[in-house]
């Protein structure tokens, strides 16, 4: 709202008519102490503005749809109005009701206080105040005990407020603050709470009680009082009605409709979402980045697969557009119901366990350490006094980059990193804006540890890590806010990894082993490619599950809000087949809204020997672990007999595995396992349905080679 300059003008206008008009002195200047007078009472006591700037806001999704409302820091419900918001039809009926000279007066309207004072004088008791909407206004800016000198004080306001807005700002000045009953304040409070939508278009019976309503908010209130709100909202009608501005039968029709029962609750959709798009800028209403029909998809989901994990679960996930950065959904908790689920679990520090390894990689493919193809020994091996082991307590030997990365191996990582720097690493992500906390360490420095989970990240900051690796890697910050996602474009970002690193880093994890009961992208007519990467923390504390697909970075997380462990429970069976149903609808929801596309490549940019096929209906199938030449440690680790290996291979249709022509056995979940009982060479060979197979030759060892 603007202020007007009415000091400088009324000098001015004094000015110009004193020196027209031979005036005597005297009078000129007790003329000019009076203005002087009224200008330092102005400005030294301004009208109270405070309430008027405090006000209640909605967050909206990005088309418009209200998600969530938050009610003023008094508690009071009350939206700030903008007239162009506001049904036409309202205002007109408004003004004529309450103040028809309300265009014309300056604050005051004179004849309309005579009239008042006459009638309540006829009628021997106050019929009607005479005040203006202006007066009005500047009564409900700064309340006081109704009596004459409030009146004076009222009128004195009024003129203030005219001096300083224009018509339409006071009058969205009143809509804003005008009393219905309880904390319901302002016509956009009154219309969400009895009618469930915004007041830019009313029906005539709506109209016509959020016009009643404020002349005795409290004794008229519908969900309390519904024969006198009933009785008022008729007497406008037909008070319209006569004034010409409803027909006559439209009155009659109103009056054989029912007031609303009760008041509805506002919108609260997309709890966390709409909380996080409102802290990322000013407190006002805002259209957010959020998609209503993802977010609530992806709440269904979420709730539904916490329900099966168990009573105390939690699930969070994030949905990232990667070309603008902006947050399609965000789900801070599985449900509010449940333990911890008040807390937005997307924004709470979890060790990430095997999902920064990607990165890893990346840094190491631009330094020129690694390509895909380079092997490294998957052994026992001990870094400055830290001994790290794989998940399942097995090594393989010599083993490619792609297949460590994809079967997610622990001694290879945690090489990669020791050779580019645990420092430089830590620092690389901080810059990326996923900054690791090391809170509870000895020191509080970047260690090998990193690798494997050993600092605190949110899920918010993965899904800045894995937009930026689907974004040849450039990272920059989310957006929630749908008036910031064309400057997102214009950012230059930050540069995490170089772009035919992070190609390649997407195109080993699109091979990596898709969950149980799922077929690879690859192989799935229309199915959306996906890159993905689980991790658990130590303790089996924090499953998870990150991927590119599309268009979109997504990262879901499960646990317990309060770290308690779920033993046995990982990354890859809890939260891998929750970030495949949520992919599912991602790509469906937002590629019939026109957003999503094929992003992912369908071949790494440095093709070398050994790396992947891309299968077709004519191909044998292919054996992913052990790879061709492995040495296979079946030895005893860390005093403890070894693991069975779990063989993996993808072609079409399942595969049958036989080791040395002798079909493997097979664990619980079906998978294929073998048990080595000697050291020696041993031929693996994987066959699909149709007969077609491949082998590859490995050596087993039980004891370290001299």
């Amino acid at each position: 709202m603007r202020l007007a300059g009415y000091g400088a003008k009324s000098w001015a206008r004094l000015k110009s008519i004193a020196g027209s008009v031979a005036w005597p002195r005297r009078l000129i200047a007790g003329l000019v102490a009076s203005l002087a007078a009224v200008l330092l009472l102005d400005a030294l006591f301004p009208p109270p503005l405070t309430r008027a700037h405090v006000n209640s806001v909605l967050v909206t999704d990005r088309h418009g749809k209200p998600l969530r409302a938050f009610s003023a820091p008094d508690g009071r419900w009350r939206f700030a109005v903008r007239l162009e918001d506001i049904d036409p039809a309202f205002i007109d009926a408004l003004v004529r009701v309450e103040d028809k000279r309300f265009w014309s007066h300056h604050g005051t309207d004179w004849l309309g206080m005579v009239r008042a004072a006459a009638g309540s004088a006829s009628a021997g008791r106050i019929v009607s105040g005479g005040s203006t909407i202006t007066m009005q206004t500047a009564r409900m800016l700064e309340p006081r005990e109704r009596n004459v000198g409030s009146k004076l004080v009222e009128m004195w306001r009024a003129n203030q407020l005219e001096r300083r807005f224009t018509k339409d700002e006071i009058l969205e000045l009143y809509l804003t603050l005008t009393p219905y009953g309880g904390n319901l304040e302002g016509v956009r409070a009154a219309s969400w709470s009895y009618f469930g939508h915004e007041a830019d278009r009313l029906s005539s019976d709506e109209i016509a009680l959020l016009i009643a309503l404020p002349q005795s908010p409290e004794v008229r209130r519908p969900d309390r009082r519904p024969e006198q709100a009933k009785r008022a909202r008729d007497g406008v009608a037909a008070k319209l009605a006569r004034y010409g501005i409803f027909p006559a039968a439209e009155a009659e029709e109103v009056a054989a409709l029912p007031v609303p029962p009760r008041r509805l609750d506002f919108p609260a959709q997309a709890w966390h979402g709409a909380d996080a798009v409102l802290s990322s800028g000013p407190r006002e209403d805002v259209r957010s980045t959020l998609d209503a029909g993802l977010q609530a998809e992806l709440e269904r989901i979420a709730l539904t697969r916490a329900e099966a994990e168990g009573a105390d679960v939690q699930i969070s996930a994030i949905v990232v557009h990667i070309p603008t950065r902006a947050v399609r959904a965000l789900v801070g908790s599985a449900s509010r119901d449940r333990a911890g689920g008040w807390i937005d679990l997307t924004n709470r520090s979890r060790s990430p366990g095997s999902t920064l390894k990607p990165f890893i990689y990346g840094l190491a493919f631009d330094d020129g350490i690694a390509s895909p193809d380079s092997r490294v020994e998957d052994v026992p091996r001990t870094f400055a006094g830290y001994q790290p082991e794989n998940f399942d307590r097995m090594f393989r030997g010599d083993v490619r980059i792609s297949d460590a990365l994809q079967h997610s191996l622990n001694i290879p990582a945690v090489l990669m990193l020791e050779r580019i720097g645990a420092e430089r690493f830590s620092a690389q992500l901080a810059m990326a804006g996923a900054r690791p906390r090391y809170s509870g360490a000895a020191s509080h420095d970047a260690g090998l540890a990193l690798a494997l989970g050993g600092a605190g990240l949110t899920a918010r900051e993965l899904a800045i890590l894995y937009a930026a690796l689907g974004d040849g890697g450039i990272a920059k910050p989310l957006i929630w806010r749908a008036g910031e996602e064309r400057a997102s474009h214009e950012d230059p970002g930050r540069r995490l990894m170089g772009e035919a690193s992070a190609a390649e880093i997407l195109q080993i994890l699109k091979g990596s082993p898709a969950p149980i009961g799922r077929m690879p992208g690859s192989l799935t007519r229309d199915a959306p490619q996906i890159a993905f990467k689980t991790g658990t923390s130590y303790g089996f504390r924090d499953a998870w599950a990150a991927a590119v697909s599309g268009d979109h970075a997504l990262v879901v997380w499960i646990g317990r809000a309060d770290g308690a462990p779920r033993t046995g429970v990982t990354g890859r069976d809890s939260a891998l087949p929750v970030l495949f149903e949520m992919t599912d609808r991602v790509s469906h929801h937002l590629r019939d809204d026109g957003e999503s596309r094929a992003r992912l490549t369908t071949e790494p940019l440095r093709k070398g020997k050994g790396a992947q096929r891309n299968l077709s209906e004519n191909r044998p199938p292919e054996i992913l672990f052990p790879p061709e030449g492995a040495e296979l440690w079946a030895g005893p680790v860390n005093g403890k007999p070894g693991r069975p290996f779990v063989l993996a291979g993808r072609g079409q249709g399942a595969l049958s595995w036989y080791i040395d022509g002798a079909p493997t056995a097979r664990d619980d979940a079906g998978s294929p396992i073998w048990q080595p009982r000697q050291p020696g060479f041993y031929q693996v060979t994987a066959v699909d349905p149709d007969g077609r197979s491949t082998r590859v030759r490995v050596r087993v060892l039980t004891e370290n080679p001299a």
